[in-house]
């Protein structure tokens, strides 16, 4: 058994969702939307803000790195997705490792990114004096670099340890993409390093950036509640919002997903909560930091009418 590795399998069967005819056409038809919008929407929030200099902030700053990981986590699994409800089920063992590397990548960039925009935040209305200078530009960058390497290294951990393991079982994934718990699941080799290996960084990654953004938010919420008008109580909690809106979404379905033992993991409910963090919130992203943010709205008129003259 030694002797056994990964090339033992040559791709994987990925079973997805239901295979009645017409329901494959209507999940076609959803996921081809969401990619859409989700494609669209994160590529002009990085155009609207790169091309409008009154966006060149901070906090904008960190929406287009937030635009570009989002980019990549819909990229790297909803295309293949699309494949699969039109037939095309199979994925090559070095597509999966692939796809897991990227959509592992985005993911814990997300949740860094999550911490860094809760930072500038929390310095934002906590600090409104000293803004300029504890979110300078060499800070923002550093942040920045911080959230992609950090989520690199991570993933390449991830990564590294699963192509180490046997698959010689089973190559039916019961899910829509090579995810680390359901492959975990098919291997025919010890797990145990990779599931703790998996619990560090679900405990650093997820519990960790969560109980730092909610302390942050305390803090805000502590301040604002300080301000004496109500102009300027709205004004500051329009600022926090959106962004505490899609916290809640993304981190309570990451840690639903990654955050309990592979073995009791609940393929279907696994599948839909998946579906809320790879799709949906990457959709709801540029519609929710545009619809509720009066300046990305402005910059917005600003690129269209530029091109309409043109």
């Amino acid at each position: 058994m030694a002797s056994m590795n990964q090339t033992l399998v040559t791709e994987f069967l990925i079973k997805a969702f239901s295979e009645t005819p017409h329901l494959q056409s209507l999940l076609f038809v959803c996921f081809l939307f969401l990619y859409t919008v989700a494609l669209s929407g994160n590529i002009l929030i990085f155009v609207t803000i790169s091309f409008n200099t009154a966006l060149h902030t901070p906090m904008y700053f960190f929406l287009i790195n937030l635009a570009m990981v989002d980019v990549l986590c819909t990229s790297t699994i909803l295309p293949k997705l699309l494949e699969n409800t039109m037939g095309g089920k199979t994925i090559s063992y070095g597509g999966c490792m692939v796809q897991l590397f990227f959509s592992t990548w985005s993911l814990g960039a997300e949740l860094l990114l999550f911490t860094a925009m809760a930072y500038d935040r929390y310095v934002a209305v906590c600090y409104p004096l000293h803004y300029t200078t504890k979110m300078s530009k060499k800070v923002c960058m550093l942040l920045a670099m911080s959230v992609w390497v950090i989520s690199f290294i991570n993933t390449s951990v991830h990564t590294g340890l699963m192509i180490k393991l046997s698959f010689c079982h089973s190559n039916i994934i019961n899910h829509f993409f090579c995810e680390i718990p359901p492959l975990l699941k098919l291997s025919c080799s010890p797990t145990y390093l990779n599931e703790i290996m998996t619990c560090i960084a679900d405990v650093f990654l997820a519990m960790g950036n969560f109980l730092i953004t909610m302390f942050s938010y305390a803090c805000i919420i502590s301040s604002i509640l300080k301000i004496r008008t109500t102009e300027g109580k709205k004004k500051a909690f329009s600022t926090c919002s959106s962004h505490l809106i899609v916290v809640s979404m993304y981190y309570s379905t990451i840690i639903y997903t990654y955050m309990r033992p592979s073995s009791s993991n609940s393929s279907d409910k696994d599948k839909f909560v998946s579906v809320i963090y790879t799709s949906v919130a990457p959709t709801l992203n540029p519609l929710i930091y545009t619809l509720r943010n009066k300046e990305v709205k402005a910059g917005l008129k600003k690129l269209f009418s530029f091109f309409s003259r043109r």
